[in-house]
C-alpha cells in the first residue's frame, strides 16, 4: 500500500520527461531536452516556498530553504544514462510483488527476492525508468515540500541542487559551489535501502581512433589498411578478465562503451575504472602502451589514442569527514534500517565535489538495475529514503 502518494506521483511525472544525456555533443547541457525537468522542478520549488537560482546557461538548479546552521546539502542529477533508451518511459506497477513478473526474473535478478510484498515500479521493457537519479529528485522534492509546510519545526539550512550529465562524467564542469549555500552534502543517487557510500572509483574515458587506406578489394593485396581491424585487433590485447562482467568490489576493469567502424576509420570508446590510484594510472599506460606498439608495428600513426580523467576516489576526501557518514548511518538505524557501507563501482557528483570543497557521500534512493530495461524502483524503499532525507535536515 503506497503511503506518500505525492512521493510516487513526482516520481512518475518525472520519469515521464526525457532527459536523456549524450556524449560528445559538445554542449553542455548535452542535451536540450534536460531543461525540460530544469525548468519544472524550478517552477514547483518556487511554488512551494523556496529560494530558487536557476542557471539556465548551463542547466543547473539551486535551491535554499533557510534554516539553521551550519546548512546541509542535497543533490540528485537530471539527466538519464545514454545506455538505454529514455524517450516515451511507460512505468507501470507491480502491486505487492510476488517473486513473478514477466520481466523482472529473480533468477536472473536475485535481489528481487528481497522485495518480496513490495509495490515495484518497473518499465515496460522497452526503455530505462529514469529512478537513477530521478527518484532521488523526487525524494529530495519531497524534503523541501515538507519543509515548507512545516514552518514552525527547527531544521538546518538546506540547500538543493539538481544537475545535468552526470551519466557522461559532466555533471559538476559548470557547477558553482558559490551559488550552493551548503559546505557538505550528501548526493541521493545511490541503490539499495540502507546502503552508504564513500568511495568510489577513480575513473577516465578513452578513445581510441584507427585510421586506415580504403581501396577496391581487388586490389587490396599490400595497400589496404583495414580500420575496423585495427580496431579488433585493439581490443584483443586488453586483458579479456578486466571487464565489468567479470570483475566485482574493488576490482576496476576496461569497459569497450561504444563502437563504431568502417574500412578508413573505425572508433572504440572505453571507460577505465579502478578504486586504487596507482593501478588506475597502470591502466591508462596499458592503453597507451598499446597503441605505440601498434604504431611502431605498422611504421605509421595508425591509432590516435586520446584520455581524459573524469573522477577520482572520494575516499581521499571523504576519510576526514566521516561524521556525514556517522550521521547518516545513525538515521538509518533509528528508521528501523540496519546501515551498511559499500563501495561505488561507479560515480557519482558527490566524488568531483568532495575534490572543489564539499565533502559529499552518496545515500540510497530505492532504485535497481540502473541503465537499462531491467530498471526498477522499491516504493517503500523511495518512502524510507524520503523520511532519511527529513531526519538529515534535522540533524539528527
Amino acid at each position: 500500500m503506497i503511503q506518500n502518494q505525492k512521493l510516487i506521483e513526482r516520481f512518475l511525472r518525472y520519469v515521464r520527461i526525457n532527459t536523456q544525456s549524450a556524449e560528445d555533443t559538445g554542449l553542455s547541457p548535452s542535451t536540450a531536452a534536460q531543461f525540460d525537468l530544469a525548468r519544472l522542478l524550478v517552477r514547483e520549488l518556487e511554488a512551494m516556498g523556496a529560494q530558487v537560482d536557476f542557471d539556465d546557461e548551463h542547466c543547473y538548479v539551486y535551491a535554499v530553504i533557510p534554516g539553521e546552521e551550519p546548512a546541509i546539502g542535497f543533490i540528485a542529477h537530471m539527466d538519464t544514462s545514454p545506455a538505454a533508451g529514455g524517450a516515451d518511459v511507460k512505468p507501470r506497477f507491480i502491486m505487492n510483488y510476488s517473486g513473478h513478473d514477466r520481466l523482472l526474473d529473480e533468477k536472473m535478478f536475485p535481489e528481487l527476492l528481497n522485495h518480496i510484498g513490495e509495490d515495484l515500479i518497473a518499465t515496460d521493457g522497452t526503455t530505462l525508468l529514469g529512478a537513477d537519479d530521478k527518484a532521488g529528485i523526487a525524494e529530495i522534492m519531497n524534503l523541501a515540500e515538507y519543509l515548507l509546510s512545516h514552518p514552525k519545526e527547527k531544521h538546518r539550512t538546506v540547500a538543493i541542487a539538481f544537475t545535468p550529465d552526470e551519466e557522461t562524467g559532466d555533471g559538476t564542469k559548470f557547477f558553482h559551489p558559490e551559488r550552493f549555500a551548503a559546505k557538505e552534502a550528501y548526493t541521493v543517487d545511490g541503490g539499495k535501502l540502507g546502503v552508504i557510500e564513500y568511495e568510489c572509483f577513480n575513473a577516465a574515458g578513452a578513445r581510441a581512433d584507427f585510421y586506415g587506406k580504403s581501396v577496391h578489394t581487388g586490389d587490396a593485396k599490400n595497400t589496404m589498411i583495414n580500420a575496423s581491424s585495427l580496431a579488433m585487433q585493439f581490443a584483443s590485447m586488453l586483458p579479456p578478465a578486466e571487464v565489468p562482467e567479470h570483475t566485482e568490489g574493488y576490482e576496476g576493469f576496461y569497459h569497450l562503451d561504444e563502437m563504431e567502424g568502417r574500412v578508413d576509420h573505425a572508433v572504440l570508446r572505453y571507460i577505465i575504472r579502478d578504486h586504487d590510484r596507482i593501478r588506475f594510472e597502470e591502466r591508462k599506460e596499458v592503453l597507451r602502451r598499446i597503441a605505440a606498439y601498434m604504431n611502431e608495428m605498422w611504421h605509421q600513426p595508425v591509432v590516435e589514442l586520446t584520455i581524459r580523467d573524469q573522477y577520482y576516489n572520494m575516499l581521499d576526501i571523504m576519510k576526514d569527514h566521516m561524521d556525514l557518514v556517522e550521521k547518516a548511518e545513525r538515521a538509518l538505524a533509528s528508521l528501523g534500517v540496519t546501515p551498511r557501507t559499500e563501495p561505488i563501482r561507479g560515480g557519482t557528483d558527490g566524488a568531483a565535489l568532495c575534490f572543489r570543497g564539499i565533502p559529499c557521500p552518496n545515500l540510497c534512493t530505492g532504485g535497481y538495475n540502473y541503465h537499462g530495461p531491467y530498471e526498477y524502483a522499491s516504493v517503500q524503499e523511495m518512502e524510507k529514503t524520503a523520511e532519511l532525507l527529513i531526519l538529515l535536515a534535522h540533524g539528527n
